[in-house]
């Protein structure tokens, strides 16, 4: 499978969207902070979340970043971790549908 791995971080202006926001993006990676994601997607379901979050938006009010890290299997993130957690690009796992 061809699986890239790409952080999402979204600024949403209000807390009911922000919410449906969050539950979405749970299904499609790991979350990191409060508004972002690590996530290992096909191209078929990141296009699939694309056009989830483009319906959920309000686009004069919300704003979603979209980075494409490159192949998963392949990619070694350049990250500096401070805190109580380390980050770690997400392994690849099962999908349960």
């Amino acid at each position: 499978m061809d699986e890239h791995l790409y952080i999402v971080a979204y600024d949403i202006a209000d807390p009911k969207r922000w919410r449906a926001v969050f539950k979405l993006m749970q299904g499609y990676g790991e979350w990191l902070q409060l508004s972002v994601f690590q996530c290992r997607l096909t191209r078929r379901r990141h296009a699939e979340m694309i056009a989830t979050l483009d319906e959920l938006l309000h686009h004069k009010a919300d704003h979603v970043l979209v980075m494409d890290l490159g192949p998963a299997e392949r990619v070694k993130p350049r990250v500096v971790s401070l805190g109580k957690t380390t980050f770690e690009p997400v392994a690849k796992e099962p999908v349960i549908v």
